[in-house]
C-alpha cells in the first residue's frame, strides 16, 4: 500500500510542471518574434527571386510578381542554357572549386598543425608573418607581375594557386587544434613511435571533421563565386569560370540608349525585358550548387566555427 501511494506520489511530482516566470515567457515570445521576422526579411528575396525567374517578362516588369511565379515562363533559363560557354563554365568552375578546395584545406592543415603546437620553435615568429599577410599586401599590379613571373598567366593555375591559402582559416584551424587536441594524445602517440605526419594523418583529422567542414564550405564557396582573378589572369574563353560566362550573357543583353534607333522599339522592350529575367535566372543557375553542398557540411558548420573561434 505504501509503495503504491509513493509511486502515485512520483507521477503527481512527475505532473507538475515547473511555472516558467512571466519575464522569461516574455522574452521568449519577443525572440520568436524576433527570429520570425528576420526569417522572412532574409527568405523573401530570395523567393522573390526564384519565382521571377519563373514568370513571364510582363509580369516581372509590370511588378506583378510578390510570391509566386506569374505567367509560367523558362525563357530565362532557355537563354542561359543555351549560351555555346554555359556547359564549359559549369565544367571550369567545377573544377577550379574541387582542385583548389583540397589544395587549400591540405595546406592550411599542414599550416595550422604546426602553429598549434607548444614545441614548434619560433611559432608566434610564424604567427605574426602570417597574420603581417592579412593587414598589408603590395597591391593589384604586384600581384599580376608575380603570377605572370610565375608562368601561370592564362593558365588553369592562376585560379588555384595565388589563393591557395587563406590566413583566417589557418588561424580558427590552429585555435580547434588547441582547444580539441589533448597534448596527452600526442605523447602517448609519440611513445608508440608515432611520427608527426602519421599522428595528423590517423588521429588528428579524423578529429577535425568539423573544422575541416568549414574549411571546406568556405573555400569551395570562394572558389564557385571567384571572377575577379579570371578577368585579371585568363583570356582563353575555355578557361572561363561560370561567373565569367553569366556575367557575358547578361552583357549581351544589355542595350545601349544611344543605338536604339537602329533596332525596332518592340525588340527593343523584349530585350530589355528578357535582360531583366536573365539577371533572376542567372542568381539560381549561380546558387543551386552551392545550394546543394551546404546540407552536407552543416552538421559540422556551427561546431566548427564556434570552436575554432574561440581564443587558445
Amino acid at each position: 500500500m505504501v509503495e503504491m501511494k509513493s509511486g502515485a506520489a512520483k507521477k503527481a511530482v512527475g505532473r507538475k510542471k515547473i511555472k516558467e516566470p512571466f519575464a522569461d515567457r516574455i522574452f521568449d515570445i519577443v525572440n520568436t518574434l524576433l527570429l520570425t521576422l528576420i526569417l522572412m526579411i532574409v527568405l523573401y528575396p530570395l523567393i522573390y527571386v526564384v519565382s521571377s525567374s519563373f514568370s513571364s517578362s510582363k509580369a516581372v516588369v509590370s511588378g506583378e510578381v510578390w510570391l509566386w511565379p506569374v505567367g509560367w515562363d523558362l525563357e530565362g533559363y532557355e537563354a542561359v542554357f543555351n549560351h555555346k560557354g554555359i556547359g564549359s563554365g559549369f565544367f571550369n568552375s567545377f573544377l577550379y572549386m574541387v582542385t583548389g578546395t583540397f589544395i587549400n584545406v591540405t595546406l592550411t592543415i599542414l599550416a595550422a598543425y604546426p602553429l598549434s603546437r607548444k614545441d614548434f620553435v619560433g611559432r608566434n615568429i610564424w604567427m605574426f608573418v602570417f597574420v603581417f599577410t592579412m593587414m598589408f599586401s603590395g597591391g593589384l599590379i604586384p600581384y599580376y607581375l608575380l603570377v605572370r613571373d610565375l608562368g601561370m598567366l592564362d593558365t588553369r593555375w592562376a585560379m588555384i594557386i595565388p589563393n591557395a591559402m587563406a590566413v583566417w582559416n589557418v588561424i580558427l584551424t590552429r585555435t580547434f587544434f588547441q582547444v580539441t587536441i589533448p597534448d596527452e594524445l600526442l605523447e602517448a602517440s609519440q611513445l608508440d613511435g608515432c611520427s608527426d605526419f602519421r599522428f595528423v594523418w590517423s588521429v588528428v583529422i579524423p578529429l577535425s571533421a568539423s573544422i575541416i567542414a568549414v574549411n571546406t564550405l568556405f573555400y569551395a564557396v570562394g572558389h564557385w563565386n571567384s571572377y575577379f582573378d579570371a578577368l585579371i589572369f585568363l583570356r582563353n574563353h575555355k578557361l572561363y569560370p561560370l561567373q565569367i560566362i553569366l556575367r557575358d550573357i547578361l552583357i549581351q543583353n544589355e542595350i545601349d540608349a544611344a543605338q536604339l534607333s537602329m533596332y525596332d522599339v518592340r525588340d527593343a522592350m523584349a530585350r530589355e525585358a528578357l535582360k531583366v529575367r536573365l539577371k533572376y535566372s542567372l542568381i539560381v543557375v549561380a546558387s543551386v550548387p552551392v545550394l546543394a553542398i551546404y546540407p552536407f557540411v552543416q552538421q559540422h558548420f556551427v561546431k566548427g566555427v564556434m570552436i575554432g573561434s574561440i581564443k587558445g
